[in-house]
């Protein structure tokens, strides 16, 4: 047993230092990937899947585990992730929550307090009606919403400032109707908007693909428009994008990597390398077109230029929508 120590530690040791000659860098113990939720949701699908594949690919040698951070707003993850100050041993999973939750007040963790490695795709979001409502396409709707932007209910979830309300509020804006007067019904979970939606208790819903693909397909709701910049292949081929309706809108719900705050350029570097060639995979692109994204790979300098950009857009929307809390 003593032995088998001595030998983990030079073993190591070894890799310690020859990851640092030159400049260079890798990890030499387990990465985690924080995910900021429970076990279930988007940012912990797309943990387990980066695990998988980072390390079937032998994209990275050392281990990688998923270790899920949940509760007030992100703060606790990100947190959790600058504990461990320029180690990069340790990457969080991120989504628009990163920037819009300060924005309306849900935790103080701020984007600029974490080090931006890569971005790589985007889920977009659907807008669907119930097969019986009045409303069959994007134009009906924005025609309702002109004529009275209290017309139509709207079911969002996981509540006000998230990635549908800020889809749908995009779309409604862009057409020239003030988004802060629409009928916004927030609920915890898209699986109860849902159910609002086909209760007949509200006429709209704005979600991700996934969770309204298989009403999709039985036909009991129709999409309006879909927020990305073309049509998804496949299933959704005959959803129009807001664009070919006349409204130019794109708005992704993306997925990123971010690692602690103070993280040195050969560790950036060497994410970069892993995640450029994860992204290159027939694997991954398999994947992303699975779960109907689409790849938007971005490298660290390329992710803080888009984060910058988003927080902007986002926090001018969110503050006309009378929910923006920080100055």
């Amino acid at each position: 047993m003593k032995n088998r120590i001595i030998a983990t530690f030079f073993s190591a040791a070894a890799m310690f230092l020859a990851s640092s000659a030159y400049g260079q860098w890798a990890p030499v113990g387990p990465v985690e990937l924080i995910v900021a939720a429970g076990s279930g949701g988007g940012n912990d699908r797309t943990a387990r899947l980066l695990a998988n594949m980072l390390t079937g690919a032998k994209l990275v040698q050392a281990p990688v585990v998923v270790v899920n951070k949940p509760g007030a707003g992100g703060v606790i993850a990100q947190n959790y992730l600058n504990s461990h100050r320029g180690n990069g041993h340790y990457l969080m999973i991120t989504n628009p929550a990163l920037l819009t939750n300060p924005i309306i007040g849900v935790g103080t963790a701020k984007y600029t307090e974490v080090t931006p490695v890569a971005q790589l795709f985007n889920e977009y979001v659907l807008l669907v009606a119930k097969s019986s409502a009045k409303v069959e396409t994007g134009k009906d709707l924005i025609a309702s919403w002109k004529r009275s932007p209290t017309s139509l209910s709207l079911a969002v979830a996981p509540g006000l400032g998230a990635g549908p309300h800020i889809a749908a509020a995009m779309v409604a804006q862009t057409a020239g109707v003030d988004p802060s007067k629409l009928v916004v019904v927030p609920y915890v979970t898209a699986a109860a908007a849902l159910t609002a939606l086909l209760g007949g208790h509200v006429d709209l819903m704005a979600s991700t693909t996934m969770n309204v693909l298989p009403f999709l397909v039985s036909g009991k709701v129709h999409a309006l428009g879909i927020t990305g910049p073309q049509r998804i292949p496949g299933q959704l081929a005959s959803v129009p994008t807001w664009r070919e309706q006349g409204v130019d809108v794109e708005f992704g719900n993306w997925r990123g990597v971010v690692g602690p705050d103070g993280m040195t350029k050969a560790q950036i570097t060497y994410w970069e390398g892993v995640f450029s060639k994860l992204v290159a995979l027939p694997e991954w692109k398999a994947r992303v077109d699975e779960e109907f994204s689409q790849g938007d790979y971005k490298d660290s300098a390329a992710s803080k230029l888009f984060l910058d950009q988003e927080n902007q857009r986002l926090g001018q929307l969110l503050k006309r929508l009378g929910l923006a809390t920080s100055k």
